[in-house]
């Protein structure tokens, strides 16, 4: 199998996106500007809801602290940071299951209408990938019930 077939095998396994942007992508609105889109998203939501596409979604706070935790020498080390003013800084995400790489970049592009920025969409690895995580679609997870 080449690589192009492998990973289109591969990603018809993967049915769960983070659809995802950056804040410097979003420019500058006035308080109405982002109530009207708000407006605009909240019945898309509510579809991808009813639909049982969406997992989560969620915009991060610009003025609450961020940490950074290093445990590469054994011990977690905690810093402030990275802060808002860096060049680049996760905005906000939408986590959706679905079927198909082409249905993520669908939804995503019915995100990117309704906020009016771009999105990012990337797939995240299937569970039997994931070493030591329970797997609810039937591969192998280390963790048992109880």
């Amino acid at each position: 199998m080449d690589a192009v077939a492998a990973t289109a095998q591969k990603e018809d396994t993967m049915t769960e996106y983070l659809i995802s942007f950056n804040d410097e992508w979003v420019g500058e609105h006035t308080l109405e500007e982002l109530q009207a889109k708000a407006k605009v998203l909240g019945p898309l939501i509510e579809d991808m809801t009813a639909r049982g596409v969406l997992i989560f979604t969620g915009g991060l706070a610009l003025d609450a602290p961020a940490y950074s935790v290093d445990a590469s020498t054994g011990t977690p080390v905690f810093t402030d940071g990275p802060y808002v003013e860096s060049k680049e800084h996760l905005g906000g995400i939408a986590v959706i299951d679905v079927d198909t790489a082409e249905e993520a970049r669908m939804w995503a592009a019915k995100i990117a209408e309704a906020c009016g920025w771009p999105q990012e969409v990337r797939p995240f690895m299937p569970h039997y990938e994931r070493p030591g995580t329970p797997d609810d679609r039937g591969g192998s997870g280390s963790s048992q019930n109880s």
